[in-house]
Protein backbone atom coordinates (compact mmCIF):
# COMPACT_ATOMS: atom_id res chain seq x y z
CA UNK A 1 0.00 0.00 0.00
CA UNK A 2 0.87 3.31 -0.69
CA UNK A 3 2.00 5.61 1.81
CA UNK A 4 0.07 9.12 1.50
CA UNK A 5 0.62 11.90 3.80
CA UNK A 6 -2.84 13.83 4.62
CA UNK A 7 -0.93 17.36 5.29
CA UNK A 8 0.65 18.01 2.22
CA UNK A 9 0.37 16.94 -2.07
CA UNK A 10 2.95 14.11 -2.40
CA UNK A 11 4.52 12.67 -5.31
CA UNK A 12 4.44 8.74 -4.38
CA UNK A 13 7.00 7.29 -6.24
CA UNK A 14 8.18 7.02 -9.65
CA UNK A 15 7.48 9.40 -12.38
CA UNK A 16 4.20 11.07 -12.37
CA UNK A 17 2.70 11.07 -16.06
CA UNK A 18 2.81 14.55 -17.13
CA UNK A 19 -0.30 16.24 -18.36
CA UNK A 20 -0.62 17.27 -21.78
CA UNK A 21 -1.64 21.15 -21.99
CA UNK A 22 -2.60 22.41 -25.18
CA UNK A 23 -0.51 26.16 -25.12
CA UNK A 24 -2.34 29.08 -24.94
CA UNK A 25 -3.59 29.76 -28.57
CA UNK A 26 -6.40 32.32 -28.55
CA UNK A 27 -5.44 34.05 -31.82
CA UNK A 28 -2.22 35.56 -30.34
CA UNK A 29 -1.44 38.13 -33.10
CA UNK A 30 -0.72 41.51 -32.35
CA UNK A 31 -3.81 42.65 -34.25
CA UNK A 32 -6.41 40.03 -31.78
CA UNK A 33 -5.03 41.20 -28.58
CA UNK A 34 -5.04 44.68 -29.60
CA UNK A 35 -8.82 44.14 -30.62
CA UNK A 36 -9.58 42.26 -27.19
CA UNK A 37 -7.90 44.90 -25.16
CA UNK A 38 -10.53 47.50 -27.09
CA UNK A 39 -13.41 45.53 -26.03
CA UNK A 40 -12.14 45.09 -22.86
CA UNK A 41 -12.12 48.94 -22.25
CA UNK A 42 -15.00 49.62 -24.08
CA UNK A 43 -17.33 47.45 -21.96
CA UNK A 44 -15.61 48.65 -18.66
CA UNK A 45 -16.73 52.11 -19.47
CA UNK A 46 -12.82 53.12 -20.62
CA UNK A 47 -13.30 54.17 -23.67
CA UNK A 48 -15.57 55.74 -26.47
CA UNK A 49 -14.35 53.93 -29.41
CA UNK A 50 -17.50 52.31 -30.91
CA UNK A 51 -18.94 48.94 -29.29
CA UNK A 52 -18.13 45.88 -31.49
CA UNK A 53 -20.52 43.88 -33.06
CA UNK A 54 -21.96 40.59 -31.45
CA UNK A 55 -19.93 37.94 -33.38
CA UNK A 56 -16.97 39.60 -31.94
CA UNK A 57 -18.45 39.91 -28.03
CA UNK A 58 -19.57 35.64 -29.18
CA UNK A 59 -15.81 35.17 -30.43
CA UNK A 60 -14.35 36.95 -27.47
CA UNK A 61 -16.03 34.36 -25.11
CA UNK A 62 -15.43 31.45 -26.60
CA UNK A 63 -12.18 31.93 -27.12
CA UNK A 64 -11.37 33.28 -23.96
CA UNK A 65 -13.42 31.53 -22.32
CA UNK A 66 -14.80 34.14 -19.73
CA UNK A 67 -17.48 33.33 -17.52
CA UNK A 68 -18.67 37.25 -18.09
CA UNK A 69 -21.83 38.02 -19.83
CA UNK A 70 -22.68 40.91 -21.53
CA UNK A 71 -25.14 43.25 -19.79
CA UNK A 72 -26.07 46.92 -20.30
CA UNK A 73 -22.90 49.11 -19.61
CA UNK A 74 -20.19 46.40 -19.21
CA UNK A 75 -18.93 42.62 -18.54
CA UNK A 76 -19.67 40.96 -15.60
CA UNK A 77 -19.14 38.09 -13.52
CA UNK A 78 -21.42 35.48 -12.08
CA UNK A 79 -22.83 36.49 -8.38
CA UNK A 80 -20.95 34.08 -5.78
CA UNK A 81 -24.52 33.43 -4.80
CA UNK A 82 -25.63 31.96 -8.23
CA UNK A 83 -22.40 30.37 -9.50
CA UNK A 84 -21.40 26.64 -8.04
CA UNK A 85 -18.27 28.32 -7.00
CA UNK A 86 -15.08 25.41 -6.19
CA UNK A 87 -12.16 27.29 -4.20
CA UNK A 88 -9.00 25.42 -5.13
CA UNK A 89 -5.70 26.00 -3.46
CA UNK A 90 -2.77 26.75 -5.55
CA UNK A 91 -0.83 23.48 -3.82
CA UNK A 92 -3.32 21.15 -5.48
CA UNK A 93 -4.17 23.23 -9.29
CA UNK A 94 -0.33 23.29 -9.29
CA UNK A 95 2.96 21.54 -8.50
CA UNK A 96 4.54 23.47 -5.71
CA UNK A 97 6.84 20.49 -4.21
CA UNK A 98 9.77 22.58 -4.44
CA UNK A 99 8.59 25.67 -3.29
CA UNK A 100 7.24 23.86 -0.32
CA UNK A 101 11.08 22.37 0.09
CA UNK A 102 12.43 25.81 0.51
CA UNK A 103 9.97 27.16 3.01
CA UNK A 104 10.27 24.32 5.47
CA UNK A 105 13.91 24.49 4.96
CA UNK A 106 14.79 27.88 4.57
CA UNK A 107 12.11 30.08 5.77
CA UNK A 108 9.25 32.60 4.84
CA UNK A 109 11.87 34.93 3.47
CA UNK A 110 13.54 32.89 1.07
CA UNK A 111 10.92 31.36 -0.09
CA UNK A 112 8.84 34.35 -1.02
CA UNK A 113 12.55 35.47 -2.76
CA UNK A 114 12.38 32.33 -4.55
CA UNK A 115 9.06 32.95 -5.60
CA UNK A 116 9.84 36.54 -6.75
CA UNK A 117 13.17 35.23 -9.13
CA UNK A 118 11.11 32.17 -10.64
CA UNK A 119 8.01 34.47 -11.37
CA UNK A 120 8.14 34.30 -15.34
CA UNK A 121 8.43 30.27 -14.97
CA UNK A 122 4.74 28.58 -14.21
CA UNK A 123 4.28 25.88 -12.07
CA UNK A 124 3.36 22.28 -13.39
CA UNK A 125 0.10 21.09 -13.10
CA UNK A 126 -1.45 19.11 -9.86
CA UNK A 127 -3.76 16.80 -9.07
CA UNK A 128 -6.71 19.45 -9.15
CA UNK A 129 -5.35 20.69 -12.45
CA UNK A 130 -7.98 18.47 -14.82
CA UNK A 131 -10.89 18.85 -12.59
CA UNK A 132 -10.68 22.54 -13.11
CA UNK A 133 -10.32 21.85 -16.75
CA UNK A 134 -13.16 19.93 -17.05
CA UNK A 135 -15.54 22.52 -15.14
CA UNK A 136 -14.09 25.11 -17.69
CA UNK A 137 -15.48 22.35 -20.23
CA UNK A 138 -19.14 22.39 -18.79
CA UNK A 139 -19.16 26.16 -18.45
CA UNK A 140 -17.94 26.33 -22.11
CA UNK A 141 -21.26 23.76 -23.27
CA UNK A 142 -23.22 25.82 -20.73
CA UNK A 143 -22.96 28.98 -22.47
CA UNK A 144 -23.94 28.03 -25.71
CA UNK A 145 -27.22 26.77 -24.16
CA UNK A 146 -27.82 29.39 -21.67
CA UNK A 147 -25.53 32.25 -23.42
CA UNK A 148 -27.23 34.71 -20.34
CA UNK A 149 -27.28 32.35 -17.33
CA UNK A 150 -24.94 32.71 -14.56
CA UNK A 151 -25.58 28.83 -13.11
CA UNK A 152 -21.90 28.44 -13.89
CA UNK A 153 -18.61 26.70 -12.36
CA UNK A 154 -16.89 29.94 -10.63
CA UNK A 155 -13.37 28.88 -9.60
CA UNK A 156 -11.62 31.03 -7.00
CA UNK A 157 -7.50 30.13 -6.36
CA UNK A 158 -7.32 30.06 -2.50
CA UNK A 159 -3.70 30.48 -1.13
CA UNK A 160 -2.08 31.03 2.15
CA UNK A 161 0.72 32.76 0.21
CA UNK A 162 2.00 36.76 0.11
CA UNK A 163 0.56 38.51 -2.73
CA UNK A 164 4.02 38.90 -4.06
CA UNK A 165 3.87 35.26 -4.84
CA UNK A 166 0.82 36.52 -7.10
CA UNK A 167 2.52 37.56 -10.00
CA UNK A 168 3.71 34.00 -10.72
CA UNK A 169 0.44 32.47 -10.16
CA UNK A 170 -1.49 34.75 -12.63
CA UNK A 171 1.82 33.69 -15.35
CA UNK A 172 0.80 30.14 -14.44
CA UNK A 173 -2.63 30.81 -15.01
CA UNK A 174 -2.03 32.54 -18.25
CA UNK A 175 0.32 29.91 -19.49
CA UNK A 176 -2.14 26.99 -19.04
CA UNK A 177 -5.21 29.00 -20.15
CA UNK A 178 -7.14 28.94 -17.56
CA UNK A 179 -9.86 31.16 -16.73
CA UNK A 180 -9.69 31.82 -13.12
CA UNK A 181 -10.55 35.39 -12.17
CA UNK A 182 -10.99 35.13 -8.46
CA UNK A 183 -8.02 35.06 -6.14
CA UNK A 184 -7.99 34.47 -2.05
CA UNK A 185 -4.27 35.47 -1.07
CA UNK A 186 -4.22 34.97 2.75
CA UNK A 187 -0.59 35.58 3.49
CA UNK A 188 -0.69 32.56 6.07
CA UNK A 189 -4.27 33.39 7.55
CA UNK A 190 -6.71 31.13 7.74
CA UNK A 191 -9.08 31.27 4.44
CA UNK A 192 -12.47 30.27 5.54
CA UNK A 193 -13.76 32.67 6.64
CA UNK A 194 -13.42 34.28 2.75
CA UNK A 195 -14.77 30.70 1.59
CA UNK A 196 -17.79 31.07 3.37
CA UNK A 197 -17.90 34.77 2.05
CA UNK A 198 -17.59 33.01 -1.53
CA UNK A 199 -20.47 30.75 -0.75
CA UNK A 200 -18.33 28.17 -2.28
CA UNK A 201 -19.95 24.73 -2.64
CA UNK A 202 -16.23 22.58 -2.31
CA UNK A 203 -13.23 23.71 -1.29
CA UNK A 204 -10.02 21.78 -2.13
CA UNK A 205 -6.86 21.78 -0.33
CA UNK A 206 -3.61 20.05 0.34
CA UNK A 207 -3.63 21.04 4.00
CA UNK A 208 -5.85 18.61 6.23
CA UNK A 209 -6.48 20.60 8.91
CA UNK A 210 -8.15 23.47 6.96
CA UNK A 211 -10.32 20.75 4.98
CA UNK A 212 -11.33 19.85 8.72
CA UNK A 213 -11.54 23.10 9.16
CA UNK A 214 -14.14 23.85 6.23
CA UNK A 215 -15.89 21.07 7.37
CA UNK A 216 -16.74 22.01 10.54
CA UNK A 217 -18.23 25.21 9.18
CA UNK A 218 -20.62 23.79 7.05
CA UNK A 219 -18.26 23.72 3.82
CA UNK A 220 -18.13 20.82 1.71
CA UNK A 221 -13.77 20.34 1.42
CA UNK A 222 -11.70 17.17 0.94
CA UNK A 223 -7.94 16.75 1.10
CA UNK A 224 -5.98 16.40 -2.44
CA UNK A 225 -2.90 14.20 -2.86
CA UNK A 226 -0.76 13.60 -5.99
CA UNK A 227 -1.12 9.69 -7.42
CA UNK A 228 1.91 7.93 -8.81
CA UNK A 229 0.60 7.53 -11.51
CA UNK A 230 -1.98 9.52 -13.78
CA UNK A 231 -5.28 7.86 -15.86
CA UNK A 232 -5.89 10.10 -19.09
CA UNK A 233 -9.19 11.91 -18.46
CA UNK A 234 -12.20 13.01 -20.68
CA UNK A 235 -11.94 16.32 -21.81
CA UNK A 236 -15.30 16.77 -22.79
CA UNK A 237 -17.31 15.27 -19.91
CA UNK A 238 -16.56 16.39 -15.93
CA UNK A 239 -17.36 12.75 -14.40
CA UNK A 240 -17.67 12.87 -10.49
CA UNK A 241 -17.73 9.65 -8.47
CA UNK A 242 -18.41 9.59 -4.57
CA UNK A 243 -18.43 7.58 -1.62
CA UNK A 244 -21.59 6.82 -0.09
CA UNK A 245 -21.44 6.80 4.17
CA UNK A 246 -20.00 9.54 5.32
CA UNK A 247 -19.43 11.25 1.86
CA UNK A 248 -23.01 11.88 1.03
CA UNK A 249 -24.52 10.19 3.43
CA UNK A 250 -24.16 10.67 7.29
CA UNK A 251 -21.71 8.23 9.24
CA UNK A 252 -24.97 6.80 11.27
CA UNK A 253 -24.65 2.82 9.74
CA UNK A 254 -20.83 3.50 9.78
CA UNK A 255 -21.13 3.47 13.05
CA UNK A 256 -23.40 0.46 13.65
CA UNK A 257 -20.51 -1.65 11.68
CA UNK A 258 -17.25 -0.15 13.36
CA UNK A 259 -19.43 -0.61 17.17
CA UNK A 260 -21.16 -3.95 16.29
CA UNK A 261 -19.65 -5.56 13.06
CA UNK A 262 -21.04 -6.37 10.00
CA UNK A 263 -24.49 -8.70 10.84
CA UNK A 264 -25.76 -6.40 12.62
CA UNK A 265 -25.18 -3.55 10.14
CA UNK A 266 -27.40 -5.36 7.85
CA UNK A 267 -29.93 -5.79 10.22
CA UNK A 268 -29.81 -2.06 11.14
CA UNK A 269 -30.18 -1.69 7.07
CA UNK A 270 -33.12 -3.86 6.91
CA UNK A 271 -34.88 -2.74 9.85
CA UNK A 272 -35.05 1.33 8.69
CA UNK A 273 -34.49 1.02 4.73
CA UNK A 274 -37.41 3.12 4.72
CA UNK A 275 -35.73 5.71 7.03
CA UNK A 276 -34.12 8.03 5.09
CA UNK A 277 -30.09 8.50 5.73
CA UNK A 278 -28.89 12.11 7.30
CA UNK A 279 -26.95 14.05 4.90
CA UNK A 280 -23.28 14.25 4.68
CA UNK A 281 -20.94 16.38 4.44
CA UNK A 282 -20.94 16.48 0.21
CA UNK A 283 -24.54 16.06 -0.21
CA UNK A 284 -25.12 19.92 -1.12
CA UNK A 285 -22.20 19.73 -3.81
CA UNK A 286 -23.71 16.87 -5.71
CA UNK A 287 -26.88 18.55 -5.19
CA UNK A 288 -25.30 21.94 -7.27
CA UNK A 289 -23.93 19.44 -9.56
CA UNK A 290 -27.45 18.30 -10.08
CA UNK A 291 -28.93 21.21 -11.14
CA UNK A 292 -26.38 22.00 -13.67
CA UNK A 293 -27.31 18.85 -15.02
CA UNK A 294 -31.02 19.46 -15.19
CA UNK A 295 -30.22 22.49 -17.06
CA UNK A 296 -28.76 20.38 -19.76
CA UNK A 297 -31.73 18.18 -19.68
CA UNK A 298 -33.94 20.45 -20.54
CA UNK A 299 -32.34 21.11 -23.69
CA UNK A 300 -32.48 17.18 -24.84
CA UNK A 301 -28.85 16.52 -23.67
CA UNK A 302 -29.79 13.77 -20.77
CA UNK A 303 -27.33 11.08 -22.81
CA UNK A 304 -24.45 13.30 -23.91
CA UNK A 305 -24.83 15.31 -20.95
CA UNK A 306 -21.14 16.79 -19.88
CA UNK A 307 -21.95 16.44 -16.58
CA UNK A 308 -22.06 12.68 -14.93
CA UNK A 309 -22.06 11.07 -11.40
CA UNK A 310 -21.00 8.18 -9.74
CA UNK A 311 -22.19 6.24 -6.30
CA UNK A 312 -19.50 3.85 -5.81
CA UNK A 313 -19.67 2.36 -2.48
CA UNK A 314 -18.27 -0.80 0.17
CA UNK A 315 -22.52 -0.95 0.46
CA UNK A 316 -24.17 -4.87 -0.71
CA UNK A 317 -26.98 -3.79 -3.04
CA UNK A 318 -29.72 -6.39 -1.54
CA UNK A 319 -28.39 -6.33 1.60
CA UNK A 320 -28.02 -2.36 2.17
CA UNK A 321 -28.03 -0.71 -0.82
CA UNK A 322 -32.00 -0.07 -1.14
CA UNK A 323 -31.91 2.78 1.76
CA UNK A 324 -28.78 4.93 0.02
CA UNK A 325 -31.12 4.57 -3.15
CA UNK A 326 -34.49 5.63 -1.65
CA UNK A 327 -32.28 8.31 0.28
CA UNK A 328 -30.77 9.65 -2.79
CA UNK A 329 -34.62 9.20 -4.49
CA UNK A 330 -35.96 11.34 -1.94
CA UNK A 331 -33.53 14.18 -2.12
CA UNK A 332 -34.40 14.30 -5.54
CA UNK A 333 -30.79 13.46 -6.38
CA UNK A 334 -29.69 11.77 -9.57
CA UNK A 335 -26.81 9.00 -9.54
CA UNK A 336 -25.88 8.82 -13.22
CA UNK A 337 -24.31 5.21 -12.32
CA UNK A 338 -24.72 3.77 -8.83
CA UNK A 339 -21.60 0.55 -8.08
CA UNK A 340 -21.95 -1.39 -5.03
CA UNK A 341 -19.52 -3.54 -4.45
CA UNK A 342 -19.86 -5.57 -1.16
CA UNK A 343 -16.61 -4.71 0.12
CA UNK A 344 -14.69 -5.23 -3.10
CA UNK A 345 -11.70 -2.95 -3.92
CA UNK A 346 -12.68 0.12 -5.22
CA UNK A 347 -9.55 1.11 -7.06
CA UNK A 348 -10.48 -1.33 -10.32
CA UNK A 349 -13.86 -0.03 -10.60
CA UNK A 350 -12.53 3.59 -10.20
CA UNK A 351 -9.70 2.88 -13.19
CA UNK A 352 -12.71 2.02 -15.50
CA UNK A 353 -14.37 4.95 -14.55
CA UNK A 354 -11.88 7.62 -14.76
CA UNK A 355 -13.28 9.72 -12.89
CA UNK A 356 -11.79 13.64 -12.33
CA UNK A 357 -12.01 13.39 -8.51
CA UNK A 358 -13.47 10.55 -6.44
CA UNK A 359 -14.43 11.65 -2.61
CA UNK A 360 -14.23 8.50 0.24
CA UNK A 361 -13.65 9.33 3.51
CA UNK A 362 -11.63 6.54 4.29
CA UNK A 363 -7.40 6.45 3.66
CA UNK A 364 -7.70 2.65 2.59
CA UNK A 365 -9.85 3.56 -0.26
CA UNK A 366 -8.52 6.81 -1.01
CA UNK A 367 -4.71 5.00 -1.85
CA UNK A 368 -5.79 2.09 -3.37
CA UNK A 369 -7.71 4.25 -5.39
CA UNK A 370 -4.49 5.97 -6.14
CA UNK A 371 -2.25 2.91 -7.15
CA UNK A 372 -4.38 2.61 -9.60
CA UNK A 373 -3.93 6.19 -11.26
CA UNK A 374 -7.37 7.85 -9.51
CA UNK A 375 -7.70 11.42 -8.89
CA UNK A 376 -8.52 10.75 -5.20
CA UNK A 377 -9.51 13.11 -2.36
CA UNK A 378 -10.30 12.16 1.58
CA UNK A 379 -12.91 13.66 3.37
CA UNK A 380 -12.14 13.68 6.70
CA UNK A 381 -15.34 13.22 8.73
CA UNK A 382 -17.42 10.55 10.56
CA UNK A 383 -16.74 7.62 12.92
CA UNK A 384 -14.06 6.40 10.66
CA UNK A 385 -11.02 9.18 11.61
CA UNK A 386 -11.34 8.33 15.05
CA UNK A 387 -11.27 4.24 14.29
CA UNK A 388 -8.13 5.29 11.32
CA UNK A 389 -6.31 7.18 13.99
CA UNK A 390 -6.48 4.05 16.85
CA UNK A 391 -5.27 2.14 14.45
CA UNK A 392 -2.31 3.94 13.83
CA UNK A 393 -1.24 5.05 17.13
CA UNK A 394 -1.71 0.80 17.79
CA UNK A 395 0.68 0.06 15.23
CA UNK A 396 2.58 2.86 16.10
CA UNK A 397 3.18 1.14 19.82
Amino acid sequence: MVKMSQDSVQVMSGQVKEIQVSPSSNGDSRESWEEREEFDQDHLGLTTKPKPNNIFMQHYLRVTGRRARKVEGGVFFPKPENAVTVAVSSRVLFRTEQEQKVFEQKGVEEYLRYQIEHENEPFAPGPAFPFVKALEAVNAHMRELYPESEELFDIVLVTYNHAHVGIRLINTINHHNLFIERFCMTGGSSPIGYLKAWHTNLYLSADADKVREALAEGIAAATMFMPEKLTEVSESQLRVAFDGDAVLFSDESERIFKAHGLDKFFEHERENEDTLLDHGPLKGFLEALGKLQKKFYAKGQRLNCPIRTYLVTARSAASSGIRALKTLRAWGLEIDEALFLAGAPKGPMLEKIRPHIYFDDQMFHVEGAAEMGTIAAHVPYGIAQKHNHKQKNSVGK
